[in-house]
């Protein structure tokens, strides 16, 4: 059986597109307006009613612009049964009209507890099926609810700007076309789509299980709405918005002070202490974490208190000794110069890292 194709009504003249179904819609085709016919998509399905609504509005959409559009099913295998649950996603988009569709089986493993390793191993996959497809755009399902129990579970770990502004709408490669959108609404048409190929959405019992983060930030949100109101999650949303625009504007001016102030060394970097000292301190700790990861540090090592540190050396210089970072990069002041060196950069460094 497959979906009908009219915005509203199906082939034999009976409506079934609700509302919800054609909201979603319309943010498929607003995040797909640059794309081209013979471009290639992939959409992530979990076969859970996000994950359906967004596939079935991207092959509605991608069918009149003449796109190709896939699926991909990453089957995690923390629970028994997973594989029938994966087959069954498969077996929607296929009754959708999506083509390819891949299942990949992963092994969630590594640091972080399984939330995080099976979103790693989820991106790995996703990225990887991408780049074998040459797909031009990957599709995920997060919501706007989604998007405010990320802000919040974020502002209770004390996060600054860039990792408050949460999920993007678009990147390089990811698309969320469904951020600004209410679950509830997002949910409505993922069962309406999926009725009418004959099918119903996996509920996931994970997603009812406090074991796990985000469903203990769910319940906090839903007793958070309860006390302050409906504009909750609204404004936590927008909250990520303001903060991504904020972060993009600090990124680029850290960037330009660094272009101008940083000098490259055969072991290392460095910039005057008293200059980079005159910088507002949103800047000047941009300015120190790239000087870090420049040096190999990874960007989830280097953290406040590193940054603190540095700044010490910048702003509160009385003596102190080196500072460890991440990857074993060093930072000291001497003659009044904010030094980082690495161990793993030879004398031919500079040419190396050098832009």
């Amino acid at each position: 059986m497959r979906l009908p194709h009219d915005d509203a009504v199906s082939a034999d003249g009976r409506a079934w597109a609700s509302a919800a179904t054609l909201e979603v819609r319309a943010a498929v085709r607003s995040a797909l307006d640059d794309l081209a016919a013979g471009d290639r998509i992939l959409v992530a399905c979990s076969g859970g009613p996000d994950s359906l609504a967004l596939a079935a509005a991207a092959q509605f959409v991608g069918a009149r612009r003449g796109l190709d559009v896939g699926a991909v099913i990453v089957d995690h295998r923390l629970q028994d049964g997973s594989d029938a649950v994966a087959a069954a996603a498969g077996d929607a988009c296929l009754a959708f009209g999506l083509d390819p569709i891949v299942i990949a089986a992963v092994d969630v493993e590594g640091d972080g507890g399984p939330e995080a390793a099976a979103r790693r191993a989820r991106y790995d996959v996703l990225g990887a099926m991408a780049t074998r497809y040459e797909a031009r755009a990957l599709l995920l399902g997060h919501t706007r609810d989604d998007q405010a129990e990320t802000v919040l579970l974020r502002l209770a770990r004390g996060s600054g700007t860039r990792t408050l502004a949460a999920m993007q709408e678009r990147g390089p490669l990811l698309r969320r076309p469904l951020l600004h959108l209410p679950r509830a609404t997002v949910q409505a048409s993922g069962v309406e789509v999926a009725a009418a190929v004959g099918m119903a959405p996996w509920l996931d019992p994970h997603n009812s299980d406090p074991a796990f983060t985000r469903v203990r930030v769910r319940t906090a949100m839903a007793v958070l709405e309860d006390a302050l109101g409906p504009g909750l999650v609204t404004g936590l949303a927008r909250s990520a918005q303001l903060a991504h625009d904020d972060a993009d504007a600090l990124e680029r001016w850290a960037d330009r002070e660094f272009d101008a102030l940083v000098d490259f060394t055969p072991s290392g970097l460095e910039v005057d202490a008293e200059t980079l000292a005159l910088l507002p301190r949103a800047i000047r700790s941009r300015l120190m974490r790239r000087m870090c990861l420049d040096l190999g540090s990874a960007a989830d090592a280097v953290t406040f208190d590193h940054i603190r540190s540095l700044d010490a050396l910048v702003g509160d210089w009385h003596g102190q000794g080196p500072v460890s970072l991440p990857a074993r990069v060093s930072a000291r002041r001497d003659y009044g110069r904010l030094i980082l060196t690495a161990p793993h950069l030879g004398p031919e460094a500079g040419d190396r890292i050098a832009p």
